[in-house]
């Protein structure tokens, strides 16, 4: 099962997987991000992200390799009054051609072996001074019930993610324990790990 077959099975039903609120930790540093510069949310599913920072007043484009996904993601841009730039599209077979003011995902699940790639795609990808922000599973969330994948390649660890980036300044790079209350797919306390960096 490819990328889309897989995110379109739990994007088909009805309800909001993860519901319409964005992610807090995203919300918690969005007001760094600049007015003026395009942002781009990352394995955006449903929407949820992207909608939140149009209304805010940013530009902003969603990539996700789901088209289920996208029919919501619009469905909730219309009921919220915006408007998002669509790319559906493998992350790993994106050919990007701009620059963003900033870059942001919640609950990204690559691969051991690709995240160097795609972590480095997307640095590339940002403008100077542009900023990543992530908040994802780390490796210990195995432990717990509140969502993510069962499979440790897809999780995360602090270590991993400090050699990746090499052309940016890190500002934040901590793994914590949250309590998700994000529609039914996240709900409770889980292992995460976030990551705010700026591009030099």
């Amino acid at each position: 099962m490819n990328q889309k077959e897989f995110w379109n099975k739990k994007f088909g039903r009805e309800a909001y997987l993860y519901g319409k609120r964005i992610n807090t930790f995203i919300q918690s540093v969005c007001n760094k991000f600049p007015k003026n510069k395009e942002v781009l949310c990352v394995g955006e599913g449903e929407g949820r992200n992207a909608v939140h920072l149009a209304k805010l007043g940013f530009k902003v484009t969603a990539l996700d390799s789901s088209d289920l996904g996208f029919v919501k993601l619009n469905t909730l841009a219309k009921e919220q009054n915006v408007k998002i730039k669509n790319i559906c599209s493998d992350i790993k077979e994106w050919e990007n051609t701009q620059k963003y003011g900033a870059i942001v995902a919640s609950y990204f699940h690559i691969g051991d072996e690709d995240k160097k790639s795609v972590f480095t795609v997307l640095e590339n990808a940002l403008d100077k001074e542009g900023y990543l922000v992530l908040e994802v599973f780390s490796k210990n969330q195995i432990n717990y019930s509140s969502g993510g994948p069962k499979d440790t390649d897809l999780l995360y660890d602090v270590k991993g993610l400090k050699e990746i980036f090499k052309n940016s300044i890190i500002l934040t790079l901590e793994e914590t324990l949250t309590l998700l209350d994000e529609g039914k797919g996240h709900q409770g306390e889980a292992s995460v790990i976030r990551l705010v960096l700026q591009k030099k």
